[in-house]
């Protein structure tokens, strides 16, 4: 069993580590029970080592792990980076770099949209994930061997992973595709939780301005009692009841006390009263300075009837073409956005995304471009070269 416990060794480890070019890194962890995810086992492996480090060990001190994670001349290759990053990003109150997140390139090269860590190590590495371990309590010690050979199969594979990526990225031309996205990975903006901007994720439909301002008191005073709790948010109120007292807007204790999801006794608590503060809060928020719906970058207007598809198909040709994840180029409402503006502030407007998409979606807008279909497939036909 290859687990450091001793943060000697774990020095020592890192020093070994930090003489390389590339380091492969995951970790596991678990958020079922609290707000902030809980660090259970961090794997690290360089050319020829793979180790855990148990960061719950007594003693453990992660500081050098945290100095090759700012290294900037080691390449920190993950999968899925994202869940590592953000518990980085809180313990070490920076974002680990420069990283390569092998899953964002396989999207980049054409292997499909978020593809899995199994399913590049059987692909570019011939090799097995047993996944059984997948969902054990890695909290529980002492850890058994066989999530320790689990755990460290994420680090293993990954290089082959990396090289055989790396080199198709080159051979494509497509370098710096990954590390515009890179950029906004590594941004700490991208971590940076605003408790003032939760009401967002809140379902309410048909929501009046003065609700609108309340359920973002209320969502605020979640959050942050969620974070200081350390509990999941659901677990201080869900959703749908947050917008029962948004519409209800409760005024009262008795009046709380009638919101029919509330458990009983809430509204004579210390929760009550701070709920009925948030209420009282958004009631004041005068009506033009209430936060509007910004239909999750949705545009206000509705785009021309059928150019959504036309820009949808068009979509699939080209990453088609391209051998990219359509989902890495464009959502919904990016598309929805191009159809409805004529110059959308938009990340198809800029950089790869422009070059795959946006500047043909622009064409086809004004009748230059378009679209056909044969025996083939879908056809673009640029209109100025006919």
């Amino acid at each position: 069993m290859t687990v450091l416990t001793d943060p000697v060794e774990v020095a020592a480890l890192c020093g070994r580590l930090g003489q390389q070019n590339i380091v492969t890194v995951d970790t596991e962890f678990m958020r079922e029970r609290t707000y902030w995810p809980i660090l259970c086992l961090i794997q690290v492996a360089g050319p020829d080592e793979a180790i855990a480090i148990d960061p719950r060990a007594d003693g453990m001190d992660l500081a050098p792990l945290f100095d090759l994670l700012r290294n900037p001349d080691v390449l920190k290759v993950f999968h899925a980076a994202r869940q590592d990053l953000e518990i980085f990003y809180h313990l070490m109150g920076e974002v680990p770099h420069p990283i390569f997140d092998s899953q964002v390139a396989a999207m980049v090269c054409g292997f499909g949209e978020q593809v899995s860590y199994e399913q590049l190590a059987k692909r570019l590495a011939n090799a097995r994930i047993d996944k059984a371990s997948r969902f054990t309590d890695w909290c529980r010690r002492p850890l058994t061997q066989k999530q320790v050979d689990y755990a460290l199969a994420d680090v293993t594979h990954l290089r082959t992973v990396y090289d055989k990526l790396s080199r198709q990225l080159k051979k494509n031309k497509r370098t710096d595709w990954l590390s515009e996205e890179m950029d906004l990975l590594t941004s700490p903006q991208t971590y940076q939780t605003d408790a003032r901007q939760a009401w967002r994720r809140i379902k309410m439909r048909g929501a009046k301005p003065q609700q609108l301002a309340i359920l973002r008191e209320l969502a605020a005073w979640r959050e942050e009692t969620a974070q200081s709790r350390d509990v999941p948010r659901n677990r201080i109120m869900k959703d749908d009841a947050l917008a029962q007292i948004a519409t209800q807007h409760p005024t009262s204790r008795e009046e709380l006390g009638r919101v029919r999801m509330l458990p009983s006794g809430l509204a004579n608590s210390a929760d009550g009263k701070a709920i009925l503060d948030a209420v009282n809060k958004g009631l004041a928020v005068p009506r033009d300075e209430a936060p509007q719906r910004d239909n999750n970058g949705r545009p206000e207007k509705e785009p021309p009837s059928g150019l959504v598809d036309l820009l949808k198909t068009l979509l699939k040709a080209k990453c088609d073409a391209a051998g990219v994840a359509h989902k890495l180029v464009a959502n919904m409402a990016d598309v929805e956005k191009l159809a409805a503006e004529d110059d959308p502030d938009s990340p198809l407007m800029k950089g790869w995304r422009y070059e795959i998409f946006g500047a043909d979606a622009m064409k086809l807008k004004r009748g230059e471009l378009a679209l056909s279909a044969d025996e083939k497939g879908l056809k673009v036909i640029d209109l100025g070269k006919t």
